[in-house]
C-alpha cells in the first residue's frame, strides 16, 4: 500500500530539515507516548545506518519494530525503513525550497505485508483507502503546523 501527502510549511528549508533530522527529539516524543526506543547502532554522527529498536502498544497488542535510516541528503531528503514481524515499510521525506521562508514537505510511505494476516489487514485498509489517506494527510499537516510553531518561537527568541 502506498500513501503520499504534501504540505507547505512557513519556515526555511534548513530549519524544516533540522526539525525532521532531530532524531533524539523523535525518540523522546515516542517515549512520551509510551513506546520503548533504543538506539542499536554504533554510529557517533547522524548518517545512514542509524538504527532503532522500538516496542510499543498498538490496538491493545505489544508490537516490535526496527527502524533504520537508509539515506540522508541535507536540506533535501530522508529515507527510513521500518521492519516488523508482519510488515516492511519505506518512508521517504522530500523537502522542496519554495521561497526564503516556505518549504514543501512530501512524505511517501509504502508498506508491504510479510504474512497472510498482514495481507488481509492491508486489504481492509485498501477498502477504507479514502479514510486512511485523509488520516495520513492530517498527520503530515499536523507535523507541518508544529514545525511552523517552533520556527515562530525560535524567531522570537
Amino acid at each position: 500500500m502506498k500513501l503520499t501527502a504534501k504540505n507547505d510549511v512557513e519556515a526555511p528549508v534548513d530549519f524544516v530539515f533540522a526539525q525532521l533530522a532531530d532524531f533524539e527529539g523523535w525518540e523522546r516524543a515516542a517515549m512520551r507516548r509510551g513506546a520503548e526506543v533504543a538506539r542499536v547502532d554504533s554510529l557517533t554522527r547522524i548518517g545512514p545506518g542509524m538504527t532503532w529498536s522500538t516496542q510499543f502498544q498498538y490496538r491493545g497488542k505489544d508490537r516490535k519494530a526496527t527502524i533504520r535510516l537508509d539515506a540522508i541528503k541535507p536540506t533535501s531528503s530522508l529515507a527510513l525503513t521500518g521492519m516488523s514481524r508482519l510488515f516492511d515499510g519505506v518512508m521517504v521525506i522530500n523537502l522542496l525550497d519554495l521561497a526564503a521562508k516556505r518549504t514543501r514537505i512530501e512524505v511517501r510511505l509504502e508498506v508491504k505485508p510479510k504474512t497472510i494476516a498482514a495481507r488481509l489487514l492491508i486489504q481492509s485498509l485498501r477498502l477504507a483507502r479514502a479514510r486512511v489517506e485523509r488520516t495520513f494527510s492530517q498527520r503530515v499537516a499536523q507535523l507541518s503546523i508544529e514545525i511552523e510553531d517552533r520556527f515562530r518561537k525560535a524567531q522570537r527568541a
